[in-house]
């Protein structure tokens, strides 16, 4: 086996920390995660998943590493978005409040 085809398999091992540390995330506050790291994550892992069924020989292990990747990335982009998006509910209702008793 030639040194590409080497990593071309062996590289979605390593892949799989990188799920693993997301999945190990979701014990985390959403408001200790970043946007731009998880949408990184998220879309990468759409983007391999497609790629590793397009190239030949297919690479299984590679698709099913960034199926994880992106199922992770994704969830933890709605775990952060639905935190700021009660917070801002909340906040607007607080809002409100001052207005009406400043009138």
């Amino acid at each position: 086996m030639d040194g590409w085809m080497a990593v071309h398999f062996w590289a979605p091992t390593f892949k799989w920390g990188i799920t693993i540390a997301n999945v190990t995330d979701f014990s985390k506050p959403p408001e200790t995660l970043s946007y731009p790291q998880q949408l990184a994550v998220a879309v990468s892992g759409l983007i391999w998943a497609r790629y590793s069924t397009i190239v030949t020989p297919k690479n299984w292990n590679l698709f099913s590493v960034s199926v994880g990747m992106s199922a992770t990335g994704i969830y933890q982009l709605a775990r952060k978005t639905r935190q700021d998006y009660d917070l801002s509910e909340k906040n607007v209702g607080k809002e409100e409040g001052r207005m009406a008793t400043k009138i």
